[in-house]
């Protein structure tokens, strides 16, 4: 056979037609493309869809847990709502209610432990005299009745 070309075709062909050894160039070009572009948007799906739990842990907050298990469940579920919920619960500084509540209840479990009749070496008071002297004993039988 001849090497020579047909005379109605190119003397030089464009890069995206393959060459007669069927290597095609541009084909693997875009597939390494492709799946580059894939692992790049998922690598942004997921940082979007930590954004609640990564804002959450960064500020500390005490709803933190429930941050996590919303993204969780908005994973699994594919409901936006569970991720939009914690979205705004990471946003929302809520109050911290544990420590006055802890303070009541060691004050309350102070005042049952203390037995009833006894003053505690805090409470001790020097008797009184004057006129708040009749006022006095009427507080203490007070305490007695109710104990």
């Amino acid at each position: 056979m001849s090497e020579q070309l047909h005379p109605a075709a190119p003397h030089h062909l464009p890069f995206f037609v393959p060459g007669a050894d069927g290597a095609d160039t541009l084909m693997v070009v875009m597939g390494v493309f492709l799946v580059a572009t894939l692992l790049w948007a998922g690598t942004l799906y997921w940082k979007l869809h930590s954004l609640p739990e990564r804002m959450a842990h960064k500020s500390q907050k005490l709803q933190m847990e429930i941050v996590a298990v919303l993204g969780l469940i908005s994973l699994f579920t594919h409901m936006h709502i569970f991720w939009i919920a914690g979205l705004l619960l990471a946003m929302i500084d809520l109050p911290d209610f544990g420590t006055p509540m802890r303070s009541i209840a060691d004050s309350v479990e102070r005042i049952a432990n203390a037995t009833p009749g006894t003053l505690s070496a805090e409470a001790k008071v020097e008797p009184v005299t004057g006129a708040k002297a009749d006022v006095q004993p009427s507080i203490r039988q007070g305490v007695h009745d109710h104990a």
